[in-house]
């Protein structure tokens, strides 16, 4: 099998001619690199199953939305704009306060420029580095998103002709050395702690559902034209950011309220387009496994047996076997980064010899990707 077959294979449910070995995050190899494709073929040398990522944009570009990884995030042309530093005696850190004056009403948000701030004194609009920082949230009430709707807008004209072209190039690269073409990444409730904070998101949840449940549309709509963009370029897997969307969040009823009708809308979309689905989800997936199958995910990326909540790599067989496949399997940061070769391999060892088994000599889905790889009720592997 050639690189891309191999992957196909084990995502698939069927059975490659060896364990992948393929990278979802490669950040230290990667930002060594020009660009993505130059970061391919890098890959390539160590002998890793690579893959090529859309879209093609720079690798160290100063976005708005560096935690929104995907096609650029463009605001209407009619928002202003303002941003401002003032010192409070009563904090111990600068403020920084950011505001959107749209057609419908202004958002405005404050944040303390802690000793760790890495963008000066500018505000990004979708961040991590928001979530603990943030005094006040852009999105407070029900009332809020009608502004939002102008900061979440269609791709623009120029940003989608880019797009293309990158797409042509990469399809063109990926067929050239037989890879794999990826793209996204997707966006749900993963959006939803930059613009409300993880405890308020919570609770209003609970408080008042029918708020969250328009925000959650609002994002899904917005999502979904991004996502057919991909789609048209004949993509084969799409992926979805779910860091924020696992029960070591939302319980098992509101991930089902919130959350799994637009993952299954999403999967329906991509399996009319030929296109694989993926959802990224490093913690807390144990519970959630029955929804994300029956939702038609085909493959749950991320599965880590070090710092993922409640992570059982037997009975995560067991319950996807020939169901779904699985990436992952050796953590990256405690064991590929900060442990020593003997005890990746351990790791290594430990992981294939728990999902590489077959469950029933008629199944031989199981094949293995580890710190992000894959299999078919598998598993792959660095």
């Amino acid at each position: 099998m050639n690189s891309r077959e191999r992957m196909l294979a084990a995502l698939s449910g069927q059975e490659p001619d060896h364990v992948p070995l393929c990278f979802m995050i490669f950040a230290a190899l990667r930002d060594q690199c020009a660009d993505l494709l130059e970061y391919a073929d890098k890959q390539l040398e160590l002998g890793v199953d690579a893959t090529v990522e859309l879209p093609l944009s720079p690798l160290r570009a100063s976005h708005d939305y560096m935690d929104a990884p995907g096609l650029p995030v463009r605001y209407d042309p009619r928002v202003k704009i303002s941003e401002s530093r003032r010192e409070d005696p009563a904090e111990r850190h600068p403020l920084l306060q950011k505001g959107y004056e749209t057609p419908d009403g202004t958002l405005d948000t404050v944040v303390q420029r802690t000793d760790d701030w890495p963008y000066g004194d500018h505000v990004p609009f979708l961040d991590d580095h928001l979530v603990p920082r943030s005094r006040k949230f852009l999105i407070e009430r029900r009332d809020d998103l009608r502004p939002l709707r102008y900061l979440l807008t269609p791709v623009a004209e120029a940003d989608l002709v880019e797009f293309r072209e990158g797409a042509r190039r990469a399809r063109e690269f990926a067929q050239s050395r037989d890879l794999l073409v990826r793209g996204g990444r997707g966006l749900g409730m993963e959006l939803a702690p930059f613009l409300m904070g993880m405890e308020n998101m919570l609770l209003y949840a609970l408080e008042d559902e029918e708020f969250v449940a328009e925000l959650a549309e609002m994002i899904f709509e917005w999502n979904r034209e991004r996502m057919m963009i991909f789609l048209d370029e004949e993509l084969d897997l799409f992926v979805r950011s779910g860091w924020y969307e696992s029960t070591d969040l939302w319980s098992p009823r509101l991930f089902s309220r919130f959350i799994l009708p637009w993952v299954r809308k999403e999967a329906e979309l991509a399996h009319q387009a030929g296109t694989l689905y993926g959802h990224i989800m490093t913690s807390g997936q144990m519970p959630l496994l029955d929804l994300l199958m029956d939702a038609g995910v085909d493959v749950l990326i991320g599965i880590d047996p070090v710092q993922g909540k409640g992570m059982d790599l037997a009975a995560l067989k067991e319950k996807t076997a020939g169901r779904m496949c699985v990436w992952g399997g050796v953590n990256g940061f405690v064991t590929m980064e900060q442990g020593s070769e003997n005890q990746v391999r351990q790791e290594v060892r430990e992981a294939l010899g728990i999902l590489g088994q077959e469950v029933a000599s008629s199944c031989r889905r199981w094949t293995m990707c580890a710190t992000h790889r894959r299999g078919r009720g598998g598993t792959c592997m660095p």
